[in-house]
């Protein structure tokens, strides 16, 4: 099930971003940019309809995703 970013309370909403950025194997490739940086462009990228956050309900998990990938 997609839930819309703008739904969810902006403290959780931030929580999300800021647990799905900083798993590991996230690639942001040589440079390093801060927590603070990646949580602005995963929010953007939600915004902008690129990104939308699933929730599964079988598993009470929440997961962030390109819209490609659906």
């Amino acid at each position: 099930m997609i839930i819309p970013y703008e739904q969810l309370h902006p403290d959780t909403l931030n929580a999300l971003i800021e647990e799905f950025v900083s798993r590991d194997g996230t690639d942001y490739g040589t440079n390093e940019i801060s927590l603070a940086a990646k949580v602005e462009q995963v929010r953007c990228k939600l915004a902008a309809g690129e990104a939308v956050i699933l929730f599964s309900e079988s598993k009470g998990l929440c997961n962030i995703v390109h819209k490609g990938m659906l």
